[in-house]
């Protein structure tokens, strides 16, 4: 295997953006759940088959999805926090699979793939994650 020598601090900051960006797509959907519950019911309906979600549901699911996402915004539990990230952003890139197969019509589905594959990068690469991250750095 080759190897590849990439300064820290700048690995850090691209890293991080990542970690960032990611962030602003998930806390947008959190808080989705809170504002327009109405909206959550309507996608859990569409591409979940779950129907008549109660919005008590919808808020627990909000303040769970809070929790997960504001640890993975500060770098705590890495490992577990980006791999659950990953297993959501999954689901949902997955979920609407049928949207794919009339692309120009549900162009926006497609963002989802490069999102899936920074999330992915940030999963193997998380040890080098350390920008603002309250996980203790690599030595």
């Amino acid at each position: 295997m080759n190897t590849v020598s990439v300064p820290q601090e700048k690995l850090s900051w691209v890293l991080f953006g990542i970690r960032a960006s990611v962030f602003l797509v998930f806390i947008m959907w959190t808080l989705d759940k809170f504002v327009h519950p109405e909206h959550t019911a309507a996608v859990f309906k569409a591409f979940y088959a779950i129907s008549d979600i109660n919005p008590s549901i919808i808020l627990l699911i909000g303040i769970i999805q809070a929790i997960i996402v504001l640890s993975f915004l500060v770098g705590f539990q890495k490992r577990w926090m980006t791999l659950t990230i990953l297993i959501l952003h999954l689901g949902s890139t997955i979920a609407p699979m049928a949207r794919y197969f009339d692309p120009f019509a549900n162009l926006l589905f497609f963002a989802a793939w490069p999102i899936l594959a920074g999330i992915v990068t940030l999963y193997v690469l998380r040890d080098f994650d350390t920008k603002f991250s309250i996980d203790k750095p690599i030595k």
